[in-house]
């Protein structure tokens, strides 16, 4: 299930989108349970996108034994747009497992998230809580060299 991480990374930082406005510029930087990925969410026009900013050197092994240079400027989330629920629902795409797969967020409060990805037609599903990072560790984000 180490595959998914990709997914719920790019998933956590969709939070925001509830509260803000799909033009606004920057909808922050989230992280895993593991914090082994980072994903920064900004708008792509109508909708919302997210590219890894940070993945730790064992991420970064995983994408590499998938056939990708880096991680780091990976685009995982397209096309998010909010649900009626209140939740986010769009596009993620998991490098680990070359796929491109319908992915969930459901708000919790501010700087928390639940995201869920699902394979085969939703029979298999996967969750797990993330959390937006500010201040010292967004930081520590921003020093990172983005460029591969």
């Amino acid at each position: 299930m180490r595959k998914f991480t990709a997914v719920f990374a790019a998933l956590a930082a969709l939070v925001t989108l509830v509260s803000a406005p799909a033009q606004a510029a920057d909808l922050g930087v989230w992280t895993g349970p593991k914090d082994n990925v980072r994903v920064a969410i900004k708008s792509c026009g109508t909708s919302t996108c997210g590219t890894v900013v940070y993945a730790s050197p064992k991420a970064e092994a995983d994408a590499r034994k998938s056939g990708l240079t880096t991680l780091v400027g990976q685009q995982l989330l397209r096309d998010f747009e909010p649900t009626r629920n209140g939740a986010m629902r769009g596009k993620v795409f998991v490098p680990t497992l070359k796929v491109t797969l319908v992915g969930t967020a459901e708000f919790i409060d501010a700087r928390t998230m639940k995201a869920k990805g699902c394979v085969l037609g939703g029979l298999i599903c996967k969750s797990q809580v993330w959390r937006r990072i500010d201040g010292l560790q967004q930081a520590r984000v921003d020093n990172v060299n983005y460029a591969p």
